[in-house]
């Protein structure tokens, strides 16, 4: 896997005459993608964005996820999340790479290893329903070095659970509040913290809740300052936005 250090390396390299610009050319030109046929692995990814590729596994066959994951493998990509699957197909992966499966949020961290969390995010959820989506989430921030804190449960039918919790809240960085039925918490979240929130409305509630979508368009139509709202049942975008915050404020410590 290509990284900022490796490009640096080759340009060190071409500095101090060990190799050539036309080597250091073909170097380069063989590291962006590779063409599988049935997908093109973006190996400039981890140098674009500082996090390899993520493989998302939904409408993507067993075998395609594993050659995806295969070619990532040989050029030493490490913690690649793959979202979205299945525990028929967590087992056949496990076969061929190490995997650390999570059932409850469909997500896989492929051939993992021991990650340092920084900063601080929190995962609130509305209700134990949403915890699924929340999971992903948190796995997420986890998985690309962010330490996070989960309240389950401390939605506003039950007011006191989330002003039970409140030291946790006002010392986090950002703030990811999951939540289905009509979407409440984030806008009493927003209105207590001075972080970044990021709203994931869920698919949880009954017929009206309209599949998320009464969640998402109260989300939407917050009144607190400082709330975004990403996709409905989008863990996946919600954590990973919530790196990217927690982890520019890490940078300036």
């Amino acid at each position: 896997m290509a990284s900022k250090h490796d490009i640096l390396s080759v340009l060190q390299d071409v500095q101090s005459g060990a190799l050539t610009p036309e080597d250091a050319l073909l170097h380069l030109k063989l590291a962006p993608f590779e063409d599988l046929g049935y997908a093109k692995v973006d190996y400039h990814r981890a140098v674009r964005q500082g996090v390899p590729e993520v493989i998302y596994g939904q409408s993507k066959t067993k075998e395609q996820i594993g050659g995806i994951l295969a070619a990532m493998e040989k050029r030493g990509s490490r913690n690649i999340l793959v979202t979205r699957i299945g525990q028929e197909v967590a087992d056949y992966l496990a076969e061929q790479f190490p995997l650390r499966y999570e059932p409850l949020a469909k997500l896989a961290v492929a051939l993992p290893e021991p990650v340092k969390g920084h900063g601080s995010i929190v995962v609130a959820t509305g209700g134990t329903s949403d915890m699924g989506v929340a999971e992903e989430a948190a796995i997420t921030a986890e998985t690309l070095g962010n330490r996070v804190t989960r309240l389950y449960d401390v939605g506003v039918a039950g007011l006191h659970r989330l002003l039970g919790n409140l030291e946790p809240l006002m010392s986090a960085r950002v703030v990811i509040a999951v939540a289905g039925m009509e979407g409440a918490l984030a806008s009493v979240v927003g209105g207590l913290v001075d972080c970044p929130v990021i709203a994931v409305p869920t698919s949880v509630g009954y017929g009206a809740s309209l599949g998320g979508i009464s969640a998402l368009l109260s989300m939407l139509n917050s009144c607190a300052s400082g709330t975004s709202v990403v996709n409905i049942d989008n863990g996946f975008g919600a954590g990973f936005l919530a790196g990217r915050i927690n982890q520019m404020e890490s940078a300036k410590e």
